[in-house]
């Protein structure tokens, strides 16, 4: 893989070009920042921003002003190769807290193991309605220790609402949902990401979380995808790279809360 082409098209597709993730969010480009604005339910950040040292903080200081004036809590998804390269710092310096560091990986789903089936025990169902997004809450909450509130608002508003845009999936231990995930799909670019996959604890490193990848990765090469991308914890990131995926860079969240 051409990891500066590919990284400068995502950058390009995904970022720069960001569309809506949800019926009730809009994209704004100010200056040199790309956001999401959504409701208090939905994803409020800056996915891009065309930065230097001259005019970094003077931006930092529109976001907050910006957020603040909606009373939102927002996002910052930093990226390692961002400019300029003191970014990070001057968020924490302006009152951002940094969540964990991921890993960005990239496959080209025509290269990847697709033939990854769940372990014995185990089906895959798809999830289109309510009931189905209150297993991939469940299964949420149970691996990551979180309140999966507005996970349910933003899932059950894109499947009811956009439906082609997401691939939902969870897996059952006969009625019991022990892993979920999510694919979402941006019309008109090459790219799909993977989110949100999880697996409770008693049911990690038998190949569940594996099977999901290789699920999802299937449907993507079905809708003519041509690469998958993950924001990939220290955790998932061996199984992605046994699986054919690429690091490319590095992805921080910060956060600001008014």
């Amino acid at each position: 893989m051409d990891h500066a082409g590919v990284l400068a098209l995502f950058d390009r597709d995904m970022r720069e070009g960001a569309q809506p993730d949800s019926p009730d969010a809009r994209v704004e480009r100010v200056g040199g920042v790309v956001r999401y604005v959504a409701s208090a339910q939905g994803w409020n950040g800056v996915v891009w921003s065309d930065l230097d040292e001259t005019t970094a903080d003077a931006a930092i200081a529109q976001q907050i002003a910006y957020y603040s004036g909606l009373g939102r809590e927002f996002e910052w998804k930093l990226y390692g190769h961002d400019l300029p390269t003191d970014l990070g710092e001057r968020l924490r310096a302006a009152g951002f807290r940094a969540e964990p560091e991921e890993t960005l990986m990239i496959a080209e789903v025509a290269g990847l193991d697709l033939d990854a089936e769940p372990p014995e025990g185990i089906r895959v169902l798809p999830v289109t309605d309510a009931a189905g997004v209150d297993l991939v809450v469940d299964v949420h909450e149970k691996a990551f220790g979180r309140d999966g509130t507005r996970m349910r608002h933003q899932l059950l508003a894109r499947i009811t609402g956009e439906p082609d845009t997401i691939v939902a999936v969870v897996a059952l231990a006969g009625d019991e949902p022990v892993s979920s995930a999510r694919m979402e799909l941006v019309p008109g670019t090459r790219f799909a990401g993977l989110w949100g996959g999880g697996t409770v604890e008693g049911w990690r490193g038998r190949g569940v979380y594996r099977a999901l990848v290789a699920h999802r990765a299937r449907a993507a090469l079905e809708r003519g995808y041509r690469y998958l991308q993950v924001d990939a914890s220290s955790q998932s990131r061996p199984i992605l790279e046994r699986l054919g995926f690429e690091a490319l860079t590095t992805t921080t969240p910060f956060t600001y809360t008014p």
